[in-house]
């Protein structure tokens, strides 16, 4: 379709109410449109693009006078992207290897949230073999990702998102309950094997069902409390038959599934925009100084007296201290994998993989310490994992449902808006001028308001 231009066309919004009038037979309206800018001598702009000069009429033309066609440019095809200030043919950006090849870089983050977990989890046993204080190396746990985020802000590997009051007030409860979860977990690795420990916390669905459904309200399907049958029935099966069982393991274990649970319910009430590098970095900040009294109080006399010397006198020192160091790094980068890998994959997949991560580490750990377990235990810890993948894939399965039906819903009223786009003629005396205005519909930021003239 021919579209024309005409003298001073950016004055459209202000078309004077007597040309209206002269045809009192019509029935027409005008839509206030805001002024895109004035014509310049270069050109004018429209929406941040430049039409040629050589396209424009002449200013001093009158209506009915000469016209010359303007041809639309092919903006999107023939120039770089919008935003550029470079000129000429537009280039191809090459395709990077991530995005060559996603599955094979998804992959690879699943290895190494797996690879970082198991090593953390051995190390962590080990260190606790020869140094047994399970506060002080939560808090150097802790201690060691804080730093690894400070220096990635420092040096601008990372950009520091802006904290407020209101955003800290909301984080502390997270942040006290991660603190918590945290210490308690490593208690119980401390006092029983890693194996049995995971085992009981494979529980933690239960206590987070059981916390939407009493303490939230939340309806939770019949299908989600059948798959945690099978959990319970596991742990109690494993937990019976025991070799490494004491009660300081097992309530510190059922602790901390208490504690991550209400981390969950205060991380729904502490929505916020900010990136998950940086909320997780200051929820570590935040938890890292609730840690430090109770590691003083409860071992700090005992660290003095004997502890230190101890773990020294039998790994050496550089050793106990590059594996507290080394501890710390896996600690942070797993978790922080495990977060960077859901980004790349639906819940589904994370959850699936988050069942595996788990069997990894009951296995690895049954491997390289040479744990015996009975065979009840051994049953009862398959059932356990096979039903946390059940619980897992359904809860998975229920919120992708719930995700497809907004988008549904979204989209039928988006459809519903695009039926009602309108456009109005403006008949103008001797001059053929008709205006139409395109109403976009969207929530993307980038949609704007298209202004169509056309003869």
């Amino acid at each position: 379709m021919e579209s024309r231009v005409l003298s001073r066309v950016t004055t459209i919004a202000h078309v004077r109410r007597p040309l209206r009038e002269s045809h009192s037979n019509t029935s027409c309206s005008f839509v206030s449109i805001k002024p895109i800018g004035a014509v310049g001598e270069g050109g004018n702009l429209i929406w941040g693009r430049q039409l040629r000069p050589s396209l424009l009429l002449e200013a001093s033309s009158p209506v009915t006078a000469r016209k010359e066609i303007l041809r639309p440019l092919m903006a999107a095809a023939s120039s770089p992207a919008e935003g550029s200030d470079s000129s000429g043919d537009g280039k191809v950006a090459p395709v990077g290897f991530f995005n060559k090849y996603p599955a094979l870089v998804t992959g690879f983050f699943f290895f190494m949230w797996y690879f970082l977990n198991v090593i953390f989890n051995i190390l962590n046993k080990k260190i606790y073999n020869y140094f047994p204080y399970p506060y002080l190396v939560s808090v150097v746990h802790l201690f060691v990702g804080v730093v690894y985020c400070l220096v990635s802000w420092a040096v601008g590997l990372r950009k520091r998102a802006p904290m407020d009051s209101n955003l800290l007030k909301l984080l502390i409860p997270v942040a006290v309950c991660h603190a918590l979860g945290h210490v308690t977990s490593n208690v119980s690795f401390a006092a029983v094997a890693v194996s049995f420990t995971h085992t009981i916390k494979a529980l933690e669905p239960f206590f987070n069902a059981a916390a939407s459904q009493f303490i939230l309200g939340q309806s939770i399907p019949i299908s989600l409390w059948l798959t945690l049958m099978p959990v319970v029935l596991g742990v109690s099966m494993a937990s019976l038959t025991e070799l490494s069982f004491n009660w300081t393991g097992f309530i510190s274990a059922m602790i901390s599934n208490i504690s991550f649970t209400y981390r969950s319910i205060y991380s729904k009430k502490a929505m916020t925009d900010m990136d998950s590098t940086n909320l997780y970095a200051y929820i570590s900040i935040i938890a890292l100084i609730v840690c430090i009294p109770p590691a003083i109080i409860l071992e700090g006399p005992q660290l003095i007296k004997h502890g230190f010397n101890d773990a020294i006198a039998k790994v050496g020192l550089t050793k106990f201290i590059s594996d507290l160091f080394w501890v710390g790094m896996f600690y942070h980068l797993y978790n922080q994998l495990a977060v960077n890998t859901l980004e790349r994959v639906a819940p589904l997949t994370h959850a699936v993989g988050n069942v595996l991560k788990r069997v990894f580490v009951i296995g690895f750990s049954i491997l390289v310490f040479g744990n015996k377990i009975s065979t009840q235990t051994g049953i009862g810890t398959a059932i356990a994992i096979a039903g946390v993948a059940a619980y897992s894939y359904t809860k998975a399965k229920i919120e992708e449902e719930k995700q497809v039906s907004s988008v549904l819903q979204y989209s039928s009223k988006h459809n519903k808006r695009k039926q009602h786009e309108k456009e109005r003629s403006i008949s103008c005396g001797g001059g053929n001028l008709v205006c139409k205005v395109k109403f976009c519909c969207s929530k993307d930021k980038n949609d704007k308001l298209s202004i169509l003239l056309s003869l």
